[in-house]
């Protein structure tokens, strides 16, 4: 069976919601994750300000990958949000995000992870905290 890496490794570029977003992996790692949303004029709200329901979106794919990598999948291959919380900070204009997970706790079905959202000068535009459970 594969590990949770290769599982988001396989799964995030074939997941349709994360295509129509455009997410992509920058990085997977042992309870971290990096993901990148580059900046398209489709994700905006209003002017060139990405709606938050993108950034949401990206954050929670984030935890999700984080959730999964370096833990041992369930043999369903199934897991789901059970929580999470964002907190905007900052407005994201035209400009590419790069979302940073990191699991807090990891217990045998049900995670803890947080992730940072910024735009690409650095600035911190979102912070999300979830609960993920696999299987």
């Amino acid at each position: 069976m594969a590990d949770g890496r290769e599982v988001m490794a396989e799964f995030i570029p074939a997941s349709p919601l994360v295509q129509l977003l455009g997410i992509r992996i920058g990085s997977l790692g042992d309870g971290e994750a990096t993901l990148v949303l580059p900046y398209r004029p489709e994700l905006t709200t209003i002017g060139e300000t990405v709606h938050g329901g993108a950034i949401a979106a990206l954050a929670d794919t984030a935890v999700m990958a984080a959730c999964w990598c370096g833990a041992e999948p369930p043999e369903s291959l199934r897991g789901s949000t059970v929580d999470l919380t964002v907190h905007y900070l900052a407005p994201a204009n035209a400009s590419d995000l790069t979302a940073l997970a990191r699991v807090l706790r990891r217990g045998r079905r049900i995670s803890h992870a947080e992730a940072s959202v910024t735009d690409a000068s650095g600035t911190r535009v979102a912070h999300a905290v979830g609960t993920y459970q696999l299987g």
